[in-house]
């Protein structure tokens, strides 16, 4: 069956020892669409991926993801849809692995053992890893990479499964201008590759929402505080509003730069 709504958050809410981390949260992904997702520190945003990933379950309301709907659907089986890169995973790579190692890891779901690979998983790990300009990476152990290398690599893997649904929780953490920028760049290869995934991408930084993201998801105080495409979502009035502190937008490249206005 043809998905056309990758993601849907119904009136959604999650408390834990008597606060809510979430709450109300309504929000639709349609294929086709690349959302980033822009909050600051403690705004809900990486407690909203890990109930999309399934690692919790809303309070109230209703999560539907690639047409599963939660409660009526094998997790399990889901998450293998599912490419996630994110500090937790960079976690638990073992630094000796080589990185096409960790890329077909993916294939399989595990950061370590995994069963034997054959010609063509060699192929495909070497050809993602091109496709993110990474390929210099192959025999390479991730231990020695950059921490933007290692990102690429991790992003590889994620891609290996060909999953439906890519969420990125700020890969842009750590890394220098230069690394974070070459980033960017390589997931625009992603999105317009054939049978390219639906893009998640979790930034603190409006600057990387780049032209390849149609829309954008801000969230405040587990809240959505807005959402709609990019244009219409950072403009400098409602950031304003959000971050609350005046400050201007200036569009460079079909890129936004934030300013504090004085």
């Amino acid at each position: 069956m043809k998905v056309l709504t990758i993601i849907d958050v119904d009136h959604v809410s999650w408390r834990r020892n008597g606060t809510y981390i979430l709450k109300d949260i309504q929000w639709q992904v349609k294929k086709s669409e690349h959302w980033a997702i822009l909050g600051l520190n403690g705004s809900g945003k990486t407690t909203l991926l890990n109930m999309l990933n399934g690692y919790i379950w809303p309070t109230v309301g209703n999560v539907t993801v690639l047409n599963e709907k939660f409660g009526k659907t094998d997790i399990r089986e889901l998450r293998k849809r599912i490419g996630w890169v994110s500090s937790s995973l960079q976690e638990r790579i073992v630094p000796t692995q080589k990185a096409e190692q960790i890329v077909i890891s993916g294939k399989f779901g595990s950061t370590g053992l995994y069963d034997e690979r054959t010609s063509e998983d060699e192929t495909k790990a070497f050809e993602l890893l091109k496709q993110l300009n990474a390929a210099h990476l192959y025999g390479k152990d991730y231990g020695v990479c950059s921490q933007g290398e290692q990102q690429r690599v991790l992003i590889a893997r994620a891609l290996m499964a060909e999953p439906e649904l890519l969420i990125l929780d700020e890969p842009t953490n750590g890394l220098d201008f230069i690394a974070r920028e070459q980033l960017l760049h390589s997931m625009e290869h992603i999105v317009k590759g054939s049978n390219a995934p639906t893009l998640l991408f979790v930034t603190h930084h409006i600057e990387e929402i780049s032209p390849i993201f149609t829309h954008t998801l801000l969230m405040k105080d587990g809240q959505v505080f807005s959402k709609g495409t990019r244009k219409e979502i950072l403009q400098h009035t409602s950031m304003s509003t959000f971050f609350d502190k005046n400050v201007q937008i200036e569009w460079n490249l079909d890129r936004p730069w934030l300013s504090l206005s004085e």
